[in-house]
């Protein structure tokens, strides 16, 4: 059947008006290939994003058969096949019928296949312009290649969801675009209006000081600066953590910048020259911030080290201090907010958080990240 006959223009409309309603990317992947399967003759669809360096990710699947699904769906995530090779080598322009797929050898040798098995798949990349985020996979029991008119409506649907992804990324840009910049608004309000204020307040303090000369008055203008003083530091500390200064520098500059105005040094050793993604590289500020505020709060040195490992698929930071320690069951909850939203960060990027602390003996954090 060709794309143009009425069935599959209802089809491709249908996906189109589920491409343009969702926003959430999984959700609109999931959703776009089950209507393709529930249209067509193809029974069977998954989608992989490909990065640059050409690391595949499965994103989406429908319908898998239990031997591709089984095991969280592992011969489908791990291992190299013809299909992602020939994509990152530039020899996957169109829609074309695999011969013979190294995924499906894998998880069917086909001394254990069984009548209306899948054998062979499509493949289609998925593109806008000239930009390619990864492929589109389609197979059908007992079928060795598809028709042209097939491979036609694949290209269609392919054509579709690349510009849905495009779309979604554009909106997410804009998003973290207009998040940045009410950021940047906040602490400029906090840094004319409050900071100032706080400013104000430790003069006034240190003035009510020098004219009075009553002890006990001197000594509740000596609190109140105290106490500002340590107010202004705080806000000083949110601002930074809302407007990061310093990251256009590198992070290492950043982060010493960070620990100075918090009153630490920070010694600092890194391995790897390689160029971070900039949402990794503020993640990793953030958890930096984070950590040297609890050495200032809670460890009572002034002194920490940081270390910076960068490979080719992932980034280490491990910060160390010689504090007060704190005992750390990993058997229940993180002690303090603090933590947790390391932990949190390190997550959200598909790494981990771990820490080694002991009382009078210093604590360390260890995170590591891929990109």
């Amino acid at each position: 059947m060709a794309v143009g006959e009425p069935s599959n223009i209802t089809l491709l409309k249908e996906i189109a008006e589920l491409l343009n309603e969702e926003t959430d990317m999984v959700r609109m992947l999931e959703g776009a290939i089950r209507k393709l399967l529930s249209g067509s003759t193809f029974e069977t669809a998954w989608i992989f994003f490909i990065d640059e360096k050409g690391k595949h990710q499965l994103v989406a699947q429908a319908n898998l058969p239990e031997s591709l699904e089984g095991n969280n769906c592992r011969h489908l995530q791990k291992g190299g096949c013809w299909c992602v090779k020939r994509y990152h080598d530039g020899d996957l322009e169109k829609a074309s019928n695999i011969i013979a797929c190294q995924r499906i050898e894998n998880a069917m040798p086909a001394k254990s296949r069984e009548p209306g098995s899948i054998t062979h798949h499509a493949t289609v990349p998925l593109q806008s312009g000239k930009e390619k985020f990864g492929l589109l996979n389609i197979a059908a029991p007992d079928t060795v290649g598809f028709s042209a008119d097939e491979l036609a409506l694949l290209e269609s649907v392919a054509f579709q969801i690349g510009s849905a992804i495009k779309r979604i990324g554009l909106t997410k840009q804009e998003q973290e675009l207009a998040l940045v910049k009410e950021r940047n608004r906040l602490a400029r309000d906090l840094h004319d209006s409050v900071n100032q204020l706080l400013f104000s307040v430790t003069l006034t303090a240190r003035g009510g000081v020098e004219m009075s000369e009553d002890p006990s008055v001197q000594e509740t203008f000596r609190d109140i600066q105290h106490l500002t003083q340590e107010a202004l530091n705080e806000m000083r500390a949110l601002i930074w953590q809302l407007r990061p200064k310093g990251l256009e520098s590198g992070l290492l500059d950043a982060i010493k910048g960070y620990g100075e105005m918090l009153g630490l040094t920070v010694e600092t050793k890194m391995t790897g020259v390689i160029q971070l993604p900039s949402r990794i590289e503020e993640t990793l500020f953030r958890i930096a911030q984070e950590s040297l505020n609890n050495v200032r709060k809670h460890a009572g040195v002034s002194k920490v080290e940081l270390y910076l490992s960068i490979t080719a698929t992932d980034v280490l930071l491990v910060l160390r201090d010689e504090g007060r320690g704190f005992v750390f069951d990993h058997g229940v909850n993180l002690p303090s907010i603090g933590i947790q939203s390391i932990r949190d960060r390190a997550e959200t990027e598909g790494g981990t958080a771990d820490w080694s602390s002991e009382i009078g003996k210093g604590t360390e954090i260890l995170v590591r990240i891929p990109y």
